[in-house]
């Protein structure tokens, strides 16, 4: 059958290597506000003209996008678009302000200028993508539904793009399909050829994929670190971490008896999600009123987290001088009610994980409760990062409460963020060095030609 193939090294030549396609920058020339290990980061993804900053809550990756997009204006006077979350338009804008970078916040293509451009996803449909030549995704996990109607509508868009960026927290490490879809919008490889290349689908599972032993150690890894940059704090990438360590975080739980009939001596967990939250909404009235007596007396800003419309309603006619950010709300006043938090002008939002957990700066604030939890790991943290960030002074309390039949939801928090844990040092110790090599070896390699022997030209010429 002829020559058995060894398959890691046929496996490492089909490998193409991210191709850098911008320019290179003299990192004394990016803006003197920027930390050091920021100028550095800003220098390898425009000189990469595509790339991805996988980058942990409040490492500051707004202003690195700015100085990113503001580099690119600035070699070739055309325009950028960002795109972000809702209520993050104006919040970047005054990032800006603080860089000294002008950020123009638009509604539709007819309100762009010369320059730096933002708007929210919801409202792409109103732009021409081929009037910009970068893009960048502010909180890019959106691409994280494969078959979510922004994710297609994104990545067609902008395919001929030359510049792009995408910014987001330290991806799900066992979601590698964010991963792929990423590098699909970046124009690296498609999600079905990393799949395909990288992993092996688990058997009855076809949601769950994992490396292939033969790419496991290395080769994935190198192929992720020639378009990414993933890291917690600044010591992942050689540098001193200095103020970029977090403050404690505490998680308390207040479990409200059952007070129904039991049928045995220990009270029964509900085991489906329809009977969770049926136990939740038996309970209803005592979980509210816990936590709004935990927050009216105290003077500090708030968060109430809740997963429910009902939720939202009696917590919002609960607490005192409360307000409400729910899904039917128009854009404006969300934008509006967020942004008057983040500012300080507010005692106590009350709001969704899914609407106001992704994006948004709220060091202002060090208090928040959870009336109950829904099964998505990534929204508990997502919402508890948005406190819980670098920049944050204080210690921050996590108040979660459930009714006793819910079972014990704290636990399983705690196991979930003990293996996301494991696997985030996991991914950031396999690229760790291979960061470090690429942010300061990035230069194309150049051969110098000695010439021994004079050449003689023709005597026709």
């Amino acid at each position: 059958m002829g020559e058995e193939i060894d398959y890691k090294n046929f496996l490492q030549n089909k490998i193409i290597a991210h191709t850098p396609s911008g320019f290179e920058v003299n990192v004394n020339d990016l803006n003197p506000m920027l930390f050091d290990w920021q100028k550095i980061i800003v220098r390898w993804a425009l000189y990469k003209g595509t790339s991805a900053l996988f980058e942990d809550c409040g490492l500051g990756k707004t202003p690195q996008q700015l100085e990113w997009a503001w580099q690119i204006y600035n070699k070739t006077g055309k325009n950028i678009l960002i795109l972000a979350p809702l209520a993050v338009s104006l919040q970047t804008k005054r990032e800006g302000e603080k860089f000294n970078i002008p950020v123009n916040v638009c509604k539709s293509q007819g309100d762009v200028k010369a320059g730096i451009n933002i708007t929210n996803y919801e409202r792409l449909t109103a732009f021409d993508p081929f009037q910009f030549i970068g893009i960048v995704l502010d909180e890019s996990s959106i691409l994280k539904n494969f078959m979510g109607k922004y994710r297609n509508q994104i990545i067609a868009s902008f395919l001929n793009t030359p510049y792009k960026l995408a910014c987001t927290a330290t991806p799900a490490p066992n979601d590698y399909t964010e991963i792929g879809n990423t590098s699909e919008f970046l124009g690296v490889m498609t999600r079905p050829e990393m799949l395909s290349m990288f992993f092996i689908n688990d058997a009855g599972d076809t949601g769950k994929w994992r490396l292939k032993g033969h790419v496991k150690n290395n080769l994935f890894w190198e192929w992720l670190s020639s378009w990414a940059i993933m890291m917690r704090k600044p010591s992942d990438i050689g540098f001193e971490d200095g103020a970029f360590i977090l403050p404690p975080l505490e998680i308390h739980e207040h479990v409200i008896p059952f007070r129904g009939l039991r049928e045995t001596l220990f009270v029964e967990p509900a085991s489906t999600l329809s009977d969770r939250r049926r136990a939740r909404t038996d309970c209803l009235t005592e979980i509210v009123s816990v936590a709004a007596e935990m927050i009216n007396k105290n003077g500090s800003k708030w968060i109430a987290w809740c997963n429910l419309n009902v939720e939202s309603d009696l917590l919002k006619r609960t607490i005192k001088e409360s307000v409400e950010v729910k899904g039917s709300d128009a854009p404006e006043h969300k934008e509006s009610a967020l942004l008057c938090f983040a500012n300080g002008e507010i005692k106590a939002l009350v709001s969704k994980p899914r609407i106001a957990g992704f994006g948004m700066n709220f060091q202002n604030c060090h208090n928040m409760v959870f009336v109950g939890l829904s099964d998505s790991y990534e929204q508990f943290y997502q919402a508890v990062r948005r406190c819980w960030r670098f920049g944050q002074s204080e210690k921050v309390n996590a108040y979660i409460i459930t009714g006793e039949k819910e079972g014990n939801v704290v636990e399983n928090i705690k196991r979930k963020e003990s293996d996301m844990m494991a696997m985030f040092n996991g991914m950031v110790g396999q690229m760790s060095r291979l960061m470090r090599d690429e942010l300061t070896q990035f230069k194309k390699t150049k051969t110098d030609y000695y010439p021994k022997i004079e050449m003689k030209m023709p005597r026709f010429i």
